[in-house]
C-alpha cells in the first residue's frame, strides 16, 4: 500500500509574498518585479520541504476582472514556485463564488490530494483570510490563520491563529 503524503498548502498574497493593503484589505501584485517575500517564509519552506509537499493555492480573480493578464499572474506564480521550491501551484482565476476551485471551496486542495495522494488530516492550510481557512476546514486540514487585522469578517474558525509566520515552527512539528 502506498503511504499517503502530508502537505502544507499556502495562500499566495499575504503568506508567501507581501500584498499591498488597500482599504485595509490585501490586493494582488500585478508584475513579477513587485514580488517581496513575506518575512520568515523562506525559512518555513526550507524547514518543511523534506517532510511535506509544499503547495500554493491562490484565487486570482484580477484576470477575470480584466485588471491583470494570465501571463503576469503565471510569471509571478512560477517565480514564487521556483524561489521557494514549491512542488505545485494551483490557481483559480474566477470571481464566481460558486466555482468549485475558488476558495473557500476546496477544489484546488482536492486536485492536489488526487495528484499527490495526500492525507488531509496530517496536512496544513496556511492563510490570512477567511477563504483560506474555509477551504482547509472543508477538507479537514489543520488550518493556520495569520491574523493581519484586515477589515473583513471571519466566516470560519481556524485551528490555530498566529500573528507572525515564525509562530508556525511551534505548531508544525
Amino acid at each position: 500500500m502506498i503511504r499517503k503524503q502530508k502537505a502544507i498548502f499556502f495562500d499566495r498574497d499575504g503568506i508567501l509574498i507581501d500584498a499591498p493593503i488597500i482599504d485595509n484589505r490585501p490586493k494582488s501584485i500585478k508584475t513579477k518585479k513587485e514580488i517581496r517575500f513575506c518575512k520568515y517564509i523562506k525559512n518555513v519552506c526550507k524547514k518543511y520541504s523534506k517532510d511535506f509537499i509544499l503547495i500554493m493555492v491562490t484565487n486570482q480573480p484580477d484576470y477575470t476582472r480584466g485588471t491583470n493578464t494570465k501571463k503576469n499572474i503565471n510569471d509571478i506564480n512560477n517565480h514564487i514556485k521556483k524561489c521557494l521550491n514549491l512542488k505545485a501551484v494551483y490557481v483559480n482565476f474566477s470571481d464566481n463564488e460558486k466555482n468549485s476551485d475558488r476558495k473557500p471551496n476546496p477544489g484546488m486542495l482536492l486536485k492536489a490530494k488526487k495528484k499527490f495522494n495526500l492525507n488531509f488530516n496530517k496536512s496544513f492550510m496556511i492563510g490570512d483570510r477567511w477563504r483560506d481557512v474555509g477551504a482547509g476546514n472543508k477538507v479537514k486540514c489543520k488550518t493556520i490563520f495569520l491574523d493581519r487585522k484586515y477589515d473583513e469578517k471571519m466566516k470560519y474558525k481556524p485551528k490555530y491563529k498566529i500573528k507572525s509566520l515564525n509562530e508556525i515552527f511551534s505548531i508544525i512539528k
